[in-house]
């Protein structure tokens, strides 16, 4: 018997996954998945052409700068010192400033704006009447920033957005796209338990999830890696655990998939309307942070982002309810995290299985 129900799932994951991968009703699906990685190829041309620039104007310099002599420069130097250490500037900027001092007097101050670069990293200085004021270094490469806004995207757009409502458009309509299309009834007239055809729909729109996302998910990360030269590259990957990250963001966009697909599936069998449950869910997921502790377990997005390898952190002066959203005050072992993912999509393929049961196919009702 257990042979033949898996022959069954496999015929109907097989005759699923065409009608999921090629639904017009779902085409949007790609386009949000397609977003983020659109994001990061546009901010690694943009990287690109800023490095690019950054060569330029340290070619054009008087000497070859190391970071060592960016770093050098002090407030109060004077322009002669800076030259004494950086050579002359590739790019300067003059100004005047009438600054009154009486009722009847005003002071001329010079302004000039220089721009060095040792090819990687871009020092800017602003002088007032020869004299250093203020310092700017743009580094160009800074793997801990740009880690932290991976991160960001990763969990506050492609976990809360893109693939809740990827999950959404695909596990709601794998029974209600069967109503919709008037053609449920001839799975409930087959010999197939409504169970094991519960079971190959599951598995065929986890499947096409998890090819979706996880692609987007490969595609973003080779998109983020993009702009960095070869040994910066390497020294992500293979020194700052960047292989380590990779790995651990495809698993929990495998999680999200499991999680919100066991959610939607249900809602797509006990509700017509799909906006009321997806509204739900999504409030529900959102407040999340601010629920007591035993509430936080009954929610997908306190287990994920209990696994996100990277922690974004909470900048001075943050609004509390804000700081509150964005970090994870209380996160759960990675072990007991991805239990939990499984028992709540446990908790959900199984509401699934008795209400499949009770299913009656009223087609005049929609």
């Amino acid at each position: 018997m257990t042979r033949l129900w898996w022959t069954q799932v496999k015929a109907v994951i097989r005759l699923e996954l065409k009608k999921t991968f090629f639904a017009k009703r779902g085409l949007w699906i790609y386009a949000v998945a397609a977003l983020p990685v659109l994001l990061f190829i546009a901010y690694a041309v943009a990287m690109s052409h800023e490095q690019h620039r950054t060569t330029e104007i340290a070619r054009d310099g008087e000497r070859r700068l190391a970071y060592q002599d960016l770093l050098a420069i002090k407030p109060g130097m004077t322009k002669q010192e800076v030259a004494a250490i950086l050579g002359k500037p590739p790019l300067v900027f003059h100004w005047t400033e009438r600054r009154p001092t009486g009722p009847n007097s005003t002071e001329e101050i010079l302004h000039e704006d220089l721009h060095y670069s040792d090819g990687q990293n871009d020092l800017y200085l602003g002088l007032a009447n020869g004299k250093v004021q203020s310092i700017n270094i743009h580094e160009g490469y800074n793997l801990g920033e740009d880690a932290i806004m991976f991160a960001g995207v990763f969990q506050f757009f492609f976990l809360r957005l893109a693939i809740f409502f990827g999950c959404l458009g695909i596990f709601m309509n794998l029974f209600r796209g069967e109503v919709l299309d008037r053609s449920l009834h001839f799975y409930f007239l087959a010999p197939i338990r409504r169970e094991v055809l519960m079971a190959g729909k599951f598995l065929a729109g986890l499947l096409a999830t998890c090819t979706i996302f996880v692609t987007s998910e490969l595609l973003q990360t080779i998109a983020f890696l993009w702009h960095f030269n070869p040994q910066t590259r390497d020294l992500y990957l293979y020194h700052n655990h960047g292989l380590e990250h990779a790995a651990v963001y495809v698993g929990v966009t495998f999680l999200a998939c499991i999680g919100y697909g066991a959610f939607f599936l249900v809602a797509g069998m006990l509700f017509r309307n799909p906006i009321i449950p997806a509204a739900a869910v999504l409030i529900w997921e959102g407040i999340n942070p601010f629920l007591p502790a035993l509430l936080k377990q009954f929610s997908v997005i306190y287990y994920l982002k209990s696994l996100c390898p990277v922690e974004i952190p909470v900048s001075p002066g943050t609004p509390g309810l804000f700081a509150l959203f964005i970090s994870n005050a209380d996160p759960v072992s990675p072990p007991l995290a991805i239990v939990g993912i499984l028992v709540v999509a446990l908790l959900a393929l199984f509401v699934s299985s008795v209400q499949v049961r009770r299913m009656e196919i009223n087609y005049t009702s929609e």
